[in-house]
């Protein structure tokens, strides 16, 4: 393993098996269970599970409760097209590492099953679902072997892939920057979705730059031109018609979703998002 994908496992396993996330309950607490029945709370239930509708219906507490409360499906699925070698304080592939991280040894942690899948215009790997700490060590060293250049994320081929392979309900984290006609309906259906969104400040607010020449990650074609308010302002506007029509569209197909920059802890991040 490389320093850092050795780094990176580190980090996140201490985070999560340490002081910082492991005196919390698991990420994945409460998710992706079906509803069984109600019954009286009982000293020690996770407050989380109260009915507050059925509480103050009949004046004493009462808790959901849910069938297959222990092993979960969680599936990690990273795309990695040339725009995540990008980064202002840290590559965006690198914080999408420490997420991968973070989720999969809090599935093993939790006893769940987790896999990986690596994904950008193609299927690169999907591991079989394990319990065991190396399949994390070895998805995070995929994530930081792959080289992105020169490829472009397609989020239809993924769909229609997750939809053949995933045969069982999971709980499902896409990583990715989300840039471009992405559609995750077909998904929403079966799996419990959950999107994280790996951005770099700067890309999003982006300054004045003059007149230069700049590389097409994902094509790897250069082009040079002026980089002055009236493009900053077009391709602003562009980006937020993107992510404006994103978030309508996880809303509206109950589909989970965070954003992560480089300058922040994606463990942390994504603990709070998950709460």
């Amino acid at each position: 393993m490389n320093k850092k994908a050795k780094k990176i496992v580190l980090k996140t396993k201490k985070q999560v098996y340490g002081d910082m996330l492991g005196n919390n309950a698991s990420l994945f607490h409460g998710e992706g269970f079906e509803f069984a029945e109600l019954r009286e709370y009982i000293y020690g239930d996770d407050i989380r599970k109260i009915d507050w509708k059925t509480t103050a219906k009949l004046g004493k507490p009462f808790v959901k409760v849910y069938k297959e409360e222990r092993e979960l499906n969680v599936v990690v699925v990273s795309i990695l097209s040339g725009s995540m070698y990008f980064g202002t304080v840290k590559q965006k592939s690198d914080v999408l590492a420490e997420a991968v991280g973070t989720l999969g040894f809090s599935a093993v942690k939790n006893a769940d099953l987790f896999s990986h899948m690596l994904f950008s215009d193609r299927l690169y790997d999907l591991s079989k679902p394990s319990k065991k700490l190396f399949s994390v060590h070895k998805a995070v060293e995929q994530i930081v072997e792959f080289n992105p250049l020169g490829k472009e994320g397609d989020f239809k081929a993924l769909v229609e892939t997750l939809n053949n392979r995933l045969k069982k309900k999971a709980l499902l984290f896409i990583i990715s920057d989300f840039v471009g006609d992405i559609d995750l309906k077909l998904l929403s259906k079966k799996h419990d979705v959950f999107a994280v969104m790996i951005r770099d400040r700067f890309e999003e607010d982006p300054r004045e730059l003059g007149y230069l020449r700049l590389i097409d990650m994902e094509t790897k074609q250069s082009f040079e031109g002026n980089i002055d308010s009236g493009t900053l302002k077009s391709y602003k506007k562009a980006l937020y018609e993107n992510d404006e029509k994103l978030y309508k569209q996880f809303k509206k197909q109950g589909i989970r979703f965070t954003k992560i920059y480089t300058d922040e802890d994606a463990g942390l991040k994504l603990m709070k998002s998950m709460r």
